[in-house]
């Protein structure tokens, strides 16, 4: 029996691949968080200067040891500025006779772009597939794209044939949160419309489920509660991503409204353009204490930093989530 279960120990050991681990100047506490949850995970680095003329000067540490090796990159498209030096490193992993490339996009952000509503509109979701549906095939086949609850679901059919979208998403990572707070079979779980209860119901239905959604009175869009009831419950907003956040504050407060005994907010990707993370911070005005707790991901590493150690904000991680697709 000892010896069986040692060949099943060794077996496993083989299974598992040893991945070496690139990143951009941004995600690097989330690579070194990601590099600390796997002894079979290695950090590499990449030179990221740039020429005179302000384009990028780029280069790969250590690329004649990569032949054979398993190779990620993880990426972060914060802003049309970064994107095209992080791709010319991406085009370039794979053609270095690595065995299998694998990129790590946590937050995919052109996703809430993906239809048009009249002739003229651009879905940059589409265009943004299509870039990535053409990173170079490796010795070990296409690309692995590895996306966190992308906007919506039917963006995986955006993608061509040279890369294998593997969709995860940040639900496991709440779902552990919540069991750790006290009164935590008080806890109900909110949507702001019936997108993210499409969404993402399926994954908490183990919660009483409230659900919102915006109507049209006179000229303007008011949110009110479409279905479940918030009376004397701990209420957890849930949804992919927060922009101004103006859609969940009215949240809040049509939860409180109806008797919410405490409110907070979840999302996977925090994007707070222009800092609008500011409004929920507490502070000696209207919005003190109208959220709890305010949970995200790391997936947007600019939001992190802006964000730490301000209540109600809480970074929920990825890191173990990603060392873990990096095995897939």
């Amino acid at each position: 029996m000892e010896v069986d279960k040692v060949e099943t120990q060794q077996q496993q050991q083989q299974k598992q691949k040893h991945v070496h681990l690139f990143y951009c100047v941004e995600s690097e506490e989330l690579a070194r968080n990601i590099a600390a949850r796997s002894e079979l995970i290695t950090l590499q680095s990449i030179n990221w200067r740039n020429f005179d003329d302000g384009f990028p000067n780029l280069f790969i540490n250590n690329a004649e040891n990569l032949r054979g090796q398993h190779v990620a990159f993880l990426a972060s498209f914060s802003s049309p500025g970064v994107i095209f030096e992080q791709l010319s490193v991406i085009y370039a992993l794979p053609r270095l006779f690595v065995a299998s490339f694998s990129l790590v996009l946590p937050f995919f952000p052109t996703g809430s772009f993906e239809r048009m509503e009249e002739e003229g509109d651009v879905a940059t979701a589409f265009t943004m597939a299509r870039i990535l549906s053409n990173i170079p095939i490796s010795r070990g086949g296409p690309t692995s794209l590895v996306i966190y609850d992308i906007h919506a679901l039917q963006e995986r059919f955006y993608f061509g044939d040279h890369v294998l979208p593997l969709f995860v998403t940040g639900i496991p990572l709440l779902k552990q949160r919540l069991h750790q707070l006290p009164e935590s079979d008080k806890i109900v779980v909110a949507f702001p419309d019936d997108g993210a209860w499409k969404r993402f119901h399926k994954l908490l239905d183990h919660f009483p489920m409230v659900v919102c959604a915006k109507v049209r009175e006179g000229d303007k869009r008011i949110v009110r509660i479409k279905e479940g009831n918030p009376a004397g419950c701990h209420v957890v907003i849930v949804d992919d991503l927060v922009q101004s956040g103006g859609t969940l504050i009215e949240c809040q407060k049509v939860l409180a409204a109806h008797g919410a005994a405490k409110v907070s907010a979840y999302v996977t990707h925090g994007v707070f353009p222009k800092r609008s993370w500011e409004r929920f911070t507490h502070k000696d005005n209207g919005m003190e204490n109208a959220f709890a707790y305010f949970w995200m991901t790391d997936s947007c590493p600019h939001t992190v930093k802006a964000i730490t150690n301000k209540p109600p904000f809480e970074v929920l991680s990825l890191a173990g989530s990603i060392a873990d697709a990096l095995q897939i």
